[in-house]
């Protein structure tokens, strides 16, 4: 797919979902999606047939001229196999939840003497793998789940039902630059952890007590070595067999269960 760049108008990197088509959460119409954004919706990702000029666009133009979306151009084709309706050109992904400021709920949870604990998802991609880390997270009592607003899964209706309804209940954050939003957690006291297999340290011999930020890494790749530098801690989870590295949401459950661990036990 070719992604034109048209400064000023929103981003334009994100990866198509392959699923795209099984996503019900849209809304259609350049006056609706104008209308949505007006009202303040939540937009995953705006989908806009390449070359429009109606006057129509020029408003919506206007309209995210200050926002930080995912736009992507694509040729017609590609929205009439999303919906059979007169789309006119626009379709937008609407996030079925709202999501949360991370800083005001860093600052209120500091102000408030609390230990929090906040995942970072560094470029996860698997709608499964986030309804799943998301489960496990309420169960361990996470305070909430970061996400990059860009190359990375987002809170849809697909994740809320993999997550058997926990997204309904742990708040998500999404941020534009992940190394920005991890400083401003260490410059308020909060350590942040890297569950990494680029280190020799032992998941059990690393403190996981007090205010903590976690970081997991894509399925790919793990986590970025810009992030890891970063890191005040690197844990690593033991294995003994060959396969060099877990499943993520694996792996997650794992860190979160040793935090909860400590905590209750010591």
């Amino acid at each position: 797919m070719e992604y034109k760049k048209n400064p000023g108008f929103g981003r334009k990197d994100f990866k198509p979902n392959p699923r795209e088509k099984e996503n019900n959460d849209i809304i259609f119409g350049v006056r609706a999606v104008i209308e949505a954004i007006r009202a303040g919706r939540e937009i995953n990702k705006l989908m806009i047939q390449k070359g429009m000029s109606k006057d129509l666009f020029f408003e919506l133009k206007a309209e995210t001229a200050d926002k930080n979306y995912f736009i992507q151009f694509v040729p017609v084709e590609r929205l009439d196999k999303i919906t059979d309706q007169n789309h006119q050109g626009v379709i937008a992904y609407i996030a079925p939840l709202a999501y949360h400021n991370l800083n005001e709920m860093v600052d209120k949870a500091m102000e408030n003497g609390e230990k929090p604990c906040f995942l970072f998802l560094d470029r996860l991609t698997d709608v499964r793998n986030f309804g799943g880390i998301a489960r496990t997270a309420e169960c361990q009592g996470v305070t909430a789940i970061v996400i990059p607003s860009r190359g990375s899964v987002q809170v849809t209706a697909d994740a809320i039902k993999t997550s058997a309804g926990a997204l309904n209940r742990i708040p998500v954050c999404k941020t534009d630059n992940l190394k920005e939003s991890l400083f401003y957690l260490q410059q308020s006291g909060i350590r942040i952890v890297a569950c990494t297999e680029k280190t020799a340290v032992p998941l059990y011999e690393v403190n996981l007590r007090g205010g903590v930020a976690i970081i997991m890494g894509s399925e790919e790749d793990g986590i970025t070595n810009d992030i890891l530098n970063m890191c005040d801690i690197k844990a690593k989870i033991p294995m003994k067999g060959t396969i060099s590295s877990l499943n993520v949401g694996v792996a997650t459950g794992m860190i979160l269960y040793e935090r909860t661990r400590q905590e209750l036990y010591g």
